[in-house]
Protein backbone atom coordinates (compact mmCIF):
# COMPACT_ATOMS: atom_id res chain seq x y z
CA UNK A 1 0.00 0.00 0.00
CA UNK A 2 1.18 3.57 -0.82
CA UNK A 3 -0.43 6.64 1.19
CA UNK A 4 -0.19 9.99 -0.65
CA UNK A 5 -1.30 13.35 0.28
CA UNK A 6 -3.49 15.30 -2.43
CA UNK A 7 -3.12 18.98 -2.04
CA UNK A 8 -6.18 21.86 -1.88
CA UNK A 9 -5.35 24.82 -4.24
CA UNK A 10 -7.33 28.63 -4.40
CA UNK A 11 -7.18 30.80 -7.51
CA UNK A 12 -5.24 34.09 -6.26
CA UNK A 13 -6.35 34.99 -9.85
CA UNK A 14 -9.07 34.39 -12.36
CA UNK A 15 -10.47 36.21 -15.52
CA UNK A 16 -12.81 35.07 -17.67
CA UNK A 17 -11.82 36.68 -21.16
CA UNK A 18 -14.70 35.01 -23.22
CA UNK A 19 -17.15 32.22 -23.58
CA UNK A 20 -16.37 30.05 -26.53
CA UNK A 21 -18.35 28.33 -29.22
CA UNK A 22 -18.29 25.12 -28.13
CA UNK A 23 -19.86 26.48 -24.52
CA UNK A 24 -16.62 26.27 -22.33
CA UNK A 25 -14.76 29.19 -21.20
CA UNK A 26 -11.26 30.80 -22.22
CA UNK A 27 -10.03 31.84 -18.98
CA UNK A 28 -6.36 33.05 -17.27
CA UNK A 29 -6.03 31.94 -13.92
CA UNK A 30 -3.18 31.93 -11.00
CA UNK A 31 -3.85 29.00 -9.48
CA UNK A 32 -1.64 28.31 -5.95
CA UNK A 33 -1.41 25.08 -3.88
CA UNK A 34 -2.06 24.91 -0.07
CA UNK A 35 -0.95 22.67 2.59
CA UNK A 36 -4.65 21.61 3.10
CA UNK A 37 -4.71 17.81 2.30
CA UNK A 38 -6.63 14.81 1.54
CA UNK A 39 -5.37 11.38 2.35
CA UNK A 40 -5.21 8.83 -0.30
CA UNK A 41 -4.50 5.07 0.35
CA UNK A 42 -3.38 3.07 -3.02
CA UNK A 43 -3.66 -1.13 -2.87
CA UNK A 44 -2.89 -3.21 -5.82
CA UNK A 45 -4.78 -5.98 -5.65
CA UNK A 46 -8.00 -7.72 -7.68
CA UNK A 47 -8.67 -6.94 -11.22
CA UNK A 48 -11.69 -4.41 -10.32
CA UNK A 49 -11.11 -0.48 -9.50
CA UNK A 50 -12.71 -0.10 -5.36
CA UNK A 51 -13.01 3.95 -4.17
CA UNK A 52 -13.92 3.92 -0.88
CA UNK A 53 -14.95 7.22 0.51
CA UNK A 54 -14.62 6.80 4.68
CA UNK A 55 -17.58 9.96 6.00
CA UNK A 56 -17.91 11.44 2.51
CA UNK A 57 -20.82 12.19 0.27
CA UNK A 58 -18.87 11.34 -2.90
CA UNK A 59 -20.11 8.49 -4.47
CA UNK A 60 -17.64 5.29 -4.56
CA UNK A 61 -18.54 3.76 -8.13
CA UNK A 62 -17.80 4.72 -12.17
CA UNK A 63 -19.09 8.04 -10.90
CA UNK A 64 -16.41 8.99 -8.90
CA UNK A 65 -13.66 11.29 -10.29
CA UNK A 66 -10.75 8.83 -9.08
CA UNK A 67 -12.27 6.13 -10.49
CA UNK A 68 -12.48 8.13 -14.01
CA UNK A 69 -8.75 8.74 -13.50
CA UNK A 70 -7.62 5.23 -12.52
CA UNK A 71 -9.60 4.02 -15.73
CA UNK A 72 -8.46 6.61 -18.20
CA UNK A 73 -4.54 5.29 -17.00
CA UNK A 74 -5.55 1.79 -16.87
CA UNK A 75 -6.77 2.11 -21.10
CA UNK A 76 -4.13 4.45 -21.91
CA UNK A 77 -1.41 1.61 -21.05
CA UNK A 78 -3.51 -1.49 -21.01
CA UNK A 79 -3.56 -2.63 -17.42
CA UNK A 80 -6.10 -5.63 -17.10
CA UNK A 81 -5.79 -6.30 -13.03
CA UNK A 82 -7.58 -3.63 -10.70
CA UNK A 83 -6.25 -1.33 -7.41
CA UNK A 84 -8.38 -0.25 -4.42
CA UNK A 85 -8.13 3.13 -3.77
CA UNK A 86 -9.35 5.31 0.08
CA UNK A 87 -10.12 8.64 -0.17
CA UNK A 88 -10.06 10.23 4.01
CA UNK A 89 -11.38 13.83 2.65
CA UNK A 90 -10.18 17.13 4.47
CA UNK A 91 -10.48 18.97 1.60
CA UNK A 92 -14.72 20.64 1.06
CA UNK A 93 -16.48 19.25 -1.33
CA UNK A 94 -17.43 21.83 -4.25
CA UNK A 95 -15.73 24.35 -2.71
CA UNK A 96 -13.82 25.67 -5.49
CA UNK A 97 -10.46 24.37 -3.72
CA UNK A 98 -9.95 21.89 -6.47
CA UNK A 99 -10.39 18.83 -3.79
CA UNK A 100 -11.93 16.64 -6.80
CA UNK A 101 -9.41 17.20 -9.25
CA UNK A 102 -6.52 16.78 -6.77
CA UNK A 103 -7.50 13.36 -6.35
CA UNK A 104 -7.76 12.37 -9.80
CA UNK A 105 -4.20 13.93 -10.56
CA UNK A 106 -2.68 12.29 -7.37
CA UNK A 107 -4.34 8.95 -8.74
CA UNK A 108 -2.63 9.27 -12.33
CA UNK A 109 0.57 10.51 -10.99
CA UNK A 110 1.07 7.66 -7.80
CA UNK A 111 -0.62 4.60 -10.66
CA UNK A 112 1.94 5.54 -13.07
CA UNK A 113 4.86 5.48 -10.40
CA UNK A 114 3.28 1.99 -8.75
CA UNK A 115 2.55 0.11 -12.14
CA UNK A 116 6.13 1.76 -13.87
CA UNK A 117 3.99 2.76 -16.52
CA UNK A 118 6.70 5.31 -17.60
CA UNK A 119 4.38 7.80 -18.40
CA UNK A 120 5.70 11.69 -18.74
CA UNK A 121 4.47 14.18 -17.26
CA UNK A 122 2.84 15.89 -20.50
CA UNK A 123 1.15 12.23 -21.12
CA UNK A 124 -0.55 12.50 -18.05
CA UNK A 125 -1.68 16.12 -18.27
CA UNK A 126 -2.67 14.89 -21.96
CA UNK A 127 -5.02 11.89 -19.96
CA UNK A 128 -6.02 14.96 -16.85
CA UNK A 129 -7.53 17.36 -19.04
CA UNK A 130 -10.03 14.66 -20.47
CA UNK A 131 -11.12 14.42 -17.09
CA UNK A 132 -11.22 17.55 -15.41
CA UNK A 133 -10.35 21.15 -15.99
CA UNK A 134 -7.73 21.31 -12.77
CA UNK A 135 -6.65 18.17 -13.21
CA UNK A 136 -3.28 19.11 -15.34
CA UNK A 137 -2.62 21.90 -12.65
CA UNK A 138 -2.18 19.09 -9.84
CA UNK A 139 -0.16 17.07 -11.79
CA UNK A 140 1.87 20.24 -12.87
CA UNK A 141 2.74 20.49 -9.27
CA UNK A 142 3.98 24.00 -9.60
CA UNK A 143 2.63 27.51 -8.75
CA UNK A 144 1.34 28.43 -11.84
CA UNK A 145 -0.86 30.45 -14.66
CA UNK A 146 -3.43 28.40 -16.63
CA UNK A 147 -5.30 29.42 -19.94
CA UNK A 148 -7.32 27.93 -22.29
CA UNK A 149 -10.07 26.02 -20.74
CA UNK A 150 -7.42 25.53 -18.16
CA UNK A 151 -5.40 22.97 -19.76
CA UNK A 152 -2.42 25.58 -20.93
CA UNK A 153 -0.11 26.12 -17.84
CA UNK A 154 2.75 27.96 -17.72
CA UNK A 155 4.69 28.44 -14.15
CA UNK A 156 4.47 31.43 -12.27
CA UNK A 157 7.67 32.93 -11.53
CA UNK A 158 8.98 34.20 -8.20
CA UNK A 159 5.27 34.16 -6.46
CA UNK A 160 6.31 34.88 -2.69
CA UNK A 161 5.84 31.75 0.27
CA UNK A 162 2.27 33.12 2.03
CA UNK A 163 -0.10 32.35 4.55
CA UNK A 164 -3.67 31.83 4.41
CA UNK A 165 -7.11 31.48 6.34
CA UNK A 166 -9.69 29.67 3.97
CA UNK A 167 -13.45 29.69 5.57
CA UNK A 168 -15.78 27.16 4.51
CA UNK A 169 -19.33 28.24 4.92
CA UNK A 170 -20.48 24.35 4.49
CA UNK A 171 -22.46 24.58 1.48
CA UNK A 172 -21.92 23.24 -1.94
CA UNK A 173 -21.82 25.99 -4.82
CA UNK A 174 -22.25 24.28 -8.97
CA UNK A 175 -19.37 25.56 -10.96
CA UNK A 176 -22.25 25.13 -14.23
CA UNK A 177 -24.80 27.41 -12.08
CA UNK A 178 -22.12 30.37 -11.70
CA UNK A 179 -20.91 30.10 -14.52
CA UNK A 180 -24.41 30.29 -16.44
CA UNK A 181 -25.28 33.51 -14.18
CA UNK A 182 -22.03 34.95 -15.39
CA UNK A 183 -22.70 38.24 -17.95
CA UNK A 184 -20.27 37.17 -21.04
CA UNK A 185 -21.45 37.79 -24.54
CA UNK A 186 -20.33 35.00 -27.06
CA UNK A 187 -17.12 36.08 -28.99
CA UNK A 188 -14.65 34.60 -31.48
CA UNK A 189 -11.98 36.84 -30.96
CA UNK A 190 -8.85 35.87 -28.77
CA UNK A 191 -8.80 38.08 -25.94
CA UNK A 192 -4.98 38.94 -24.80
CA UNK A 193 -4.11 38.86 -21.08
CA UNK A 194 -0.99 40.27 -19.38
CA UNK A 195 0.32 38.59 -16.48
CA UNK A 196 1.20 41.36 -13.48
CA UNK A 197 4.67 40.97 -11.60
CA UNK A 198 3.99 39.35 -8.59
CA UNK A 199 7.20 39.08 -6.28
CA UNK A 200 6.06 40.30 -2.98
CA UNK A 201 3.08 39.52 -0.84
CA UNK A 202 1.59 43.00 -0.91
CA UNK A 203 1.70 43.42 -4.71
CA UNK A 204 -0.20 39.42 -4.09
CA UNK A 205 -2.90 40.78 -1.97
CA UNK A 206 -3.28 44.01 -4.32
CA UNK A 207 -3.87 42.34 -7.68
CA UNK A 208 -6.44 39.74 -6.19
CA UNK A 209 -9.36 39.07 -8.39
CA UNK A 210 -12.04 36.98 -9.40
CA UNK A 211 -14.48 37.52 -12.28
CA UNK A 212 -17.16 34.78 -10.74
CA UNK A 213 -16.88 36.23 -6.99
CA UNK A 214 -19.49 38.49 -8.25
CA UNK A 215 -21.87 35.89 -9.20
CA UNK A 216 -21.50 33.61 -5.99
CA UNK A 217 -21.95 36.28 -4.08
CA UNK A 218 -25.13 37.28 -5.30
CA UNK A 219 -26.57 33.99 -5.00
CA UNK A 220 -25.10 33.74 -1.38
CA UNK A 221 -24.49 37.12 0.51
CA UNK A 222 -23.10 35.56 3.49
CA UNK A 223 -20.12 35.43 1.65
CA UNK A 224 -19.94 38.93 1.74
CA UNK A 225 -20.00 38.80 5.96
CA UNK A 226 -16.90 36.21 6.00
CA UNK A 227 -14.95 38.75 3.67
CA UNK A 228 -15.48 41.55 5.61
CA UNK A 229 -14.38 39.31 8.76
CA UNK A 230 -11.23 38.15 7.11
CA UNK A 231 -10.49 41.89 6.48
CA UNK A 232 -10.83 42.42 10.47
CA UNK A 233 -9.30 40.40 11.54
CA UNK A 234 -5.73 41.14 9.42
CA UNK A 235 -6.00 39.95 6.33
CA UNK A 236 -3.82 41.62 3.65
CA UNK A 237 -6.31 41.02 0.93
CA UNK A 238 -9.45 38.26 0.70
CA UNK A 239 -11.20 36.80 -2.28
CA UNK A 240 -13.08 33.62 -3.19
CA UNK A 241 -11.52 30.51 -4.90
CA UNK A 242 -12.80 29.57 -8.28
CA UNK A 243 -16.36 29.26 -7.96
CA UNK A 244 -16.86 29.08 -4.86
CA UNK A 245 -18.11 29.35 -1.98
CA UNK A 246 -14.85 29.00 0.18
CA UNK A 247 -13.42 32.16 1.07
CA UNK A 248 -9.43 33.08 2.02
CA UNK A 249 -7.98 35.84 3.19
CA UNK A 250 -3.75 35.84 2.89
CA UNK A 251 -1.93 36.86 5.99
CA UNK A 252 1.90 38.12 6.62
CA UNK A 253 2.95 35.66 8.96
CA UNK A 254 1.43 32.67 10.41
CA UNK A 255 1.22 34.17 13.81
CA UNK A 256 -1.36 36.36 11.94
CA UNK A 257 -2.96 33.69 10.08
CA UNK A 258 -3.35 31.45 13.25
CA UNK A 259 -4.62 34.41 15.53
CA UNK A 260 -6.98 35.32 12.74
CA UNK A 261 -8.19 31.75 12.39
CA UNK A 262 -8.92 31.51 16.07
CA UNK A 263 -11.60 34.80 15.91
CA UNK A 264 -12.86 33.66 12.60
CA UNK A 265 -14.23 29.82 14.81
CA UNK A 266 -15.84 32.08 17.02
CA UNK A 267 -17.65 33.85 14.50
CA UNK A 268 -19.53 30.78 13.66
CA UNK A 269 -19.10 31.19 9.92
CA UNK A 270 -18.34 27.93 8.16
CA UNK A 271 -15.44 25.89 8.78
CA UNK A 272 -11.87 27.78 9.66
CA UNK A 273 -8.54 26.25 7.82
CA UNK A 274 -4.83 27.49 8.28
CA UNK A 275 -2.57 26.64 5.44
CA UNK A 276 0.63 28.14 3.40
CA UNK A 277 1.68 28.04 0.24
CA UNK A 278 3.06 25.25 -1.29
Amino acid sequence: MIVKQSPAKINLILKVLRKREDGYHDIATLMQGISLYDEMKFSLKGNTIIVKCPGSSLPENEDNIVYKAAKALFSYVSYSSGVEITINKKIPIAAGLGGGSSNAATTLVTLNEMLGCGCSKEDLVRIGSKIGADVPFFIFRETAWAFGIGDRLQIAEDIPFMWFVLVNPGFEVSTKKVYENLKLGLTKRIIKYTIPRLKKVPQVSGKLSNDLEKVTLELYPVLFKIKELLMAYGALGSLMSGSGPTVFGIFADEKAALKAAEELKKANVGSVFTAHSI
